[in-house]
């Protein structure tokens, strides 16, 4: 029979159980302790029991251990095969994924792993399975997610352009103001609330696809809201029709929302009821109106998807007041969240400093 290992001298069983209790690997704490038990004199046996593991398997961690100290009980993680793929190509084919397909030369309008798979074969030479070309594009930092609308007379660059020349508008707005007055940047849209409402995704069992209720009645409401981003608040009404009148109301609302001496500018696209003359601007209030074709600037357009994906989807109401009461309870519910109004209405280009 072999005779034991002799453990190294220069850590004491304290030490090993000091170590144990800090280390963040399970596996290698319970070695530790093992070893531990060992140095105050234990039956290897039982000091073997201890981790969960049988003698023979403890003596070569004592081995482990002499060799390389305490670092040498963690686990040691196979490192696999060797990529099949380049930096380089990896680079390439994030890029092919990005720039998306040709639908006259690849068929299709978006990239699927299949497609992916012939591309990648094609261009160099590997041939991977569909889920591998899955796991890839997850590691390259790419996942698998819908696509916002764009309209299609959208011009990128005067977006762009407004972004980067907002304090320039600004100023040309409010420098009739007083020095020292302070300014709140507000966001205003309108949402039709109604009862056809949309299904969205949720948690359920691998394998099932629960139900939801779809109503196919057109009843609806509209929810005209605006957020203040830098204070956490907003403004909104629910209203029967959309227009001139109901933006006059809207605009009332929202000045008595705007801090004790300060004035509000607020952003807002160019429907017919925000750029008619009939409207009588609040004292406290300036409009700015974003550039056409333009959703992606106004953070309300994400408040509303917050609303129908948390509160407003996989609903039935029954009434018209089923419906003001949805949408209202929806938008105090969004109001009692203060740091969600700022999280996700904040836009650093219409960050002023002083709001």
């Amino acid at each position: 029979m072999a005779s034991a290992v002799q453990l190294r001298t220069d850590y004491s069983a304290s030490d090993l159980r000091r170590l144990a209790a800090a280390s963040k690997h399970a596996n290698q704490s319970r070695r530790l302790l093992s070893l531990a038990a060992v140095l105050d004199g234990m039956d290897r046996a039982e000091a073997a029991r201890i981790g969960g593991m049988d003698r023979q398997t403890l003596r070569d961690w004592v081995h482990r251990f002499n060799a390389l100290g305490p670092d040498g009980l963690r686990d040691i993680r196979p490192k696999g095969h060797p990529p099949r793929l380049s930096k380089a190509q990896l680079a390439e084919l994030a890029e092919i994924v990005e720039t998306g397909p040709d639908r006259r030369v690849h068929g299709v309008v978006r990239w699927r792993r299949l497609d992916l798979r012939k591309v990648v074969a094609d261009r160099f030479g590997v041939a991977y399975h569909e889920r591998t070309i899955g796991k890839i594009l997850k590691a390259i930092g790419f996942s698998h997610i819908s696509a916002r609308p764009r309209h299609p007379g959208q011009d990128p660059k005067v977006m762009e352009d407004f972004k980067k020349n907002f304090l320039r508008t600004l100023n040309a707005h409010v420098g009739h103001l007083s020095k020292g007055r302070r300014i709140e940047v507000w966001f205003q849209d309108e949402a039709r609330i109604g009862q056809k409402n949309g299904i969205v995704r949720q948690w359920a069992r691998r394998g099932t696809r629960p139900r939801q209720p779809a109503d196919q009645r057109y009843d609806n409401a509209w929810l005209f809201g605006a957020i203040c981003p830098a204070r956490g608040v907003g403004a909104a009404l629910t209203l029967p029709y959309i227009g001139t009148q109901a933006m006059q109301m809207h605009l009332d609302e929202i000045s008595t929302m705007v801090a004790r001496g300060s004035h509000a500018v607020l952003l807002l696209d160019r429907a017919g009821w925000h750029t008619t003359r009939m409207l009588t601007v609040p004292k406290n209030i300036t409009l700015i109106f974003l550039p056409s074709r333009s959703p992606e600037l106004n953070p309300v357009e994400q408040i509303w998807q917050y609303l129908r994906s948390n509160f407003l989807s996989n609903s039935v109401f029954e009434t018209y007041a089923d419906i003001v009461d949805a949408a209202c309870e929806a938008w105090r519910s969004l109001t009692e969240n203060p740091e969600t109004i700022t999280s996700i209405g904040s836009r650093q280009w219409a960050h002023i400093g002083h709001s």
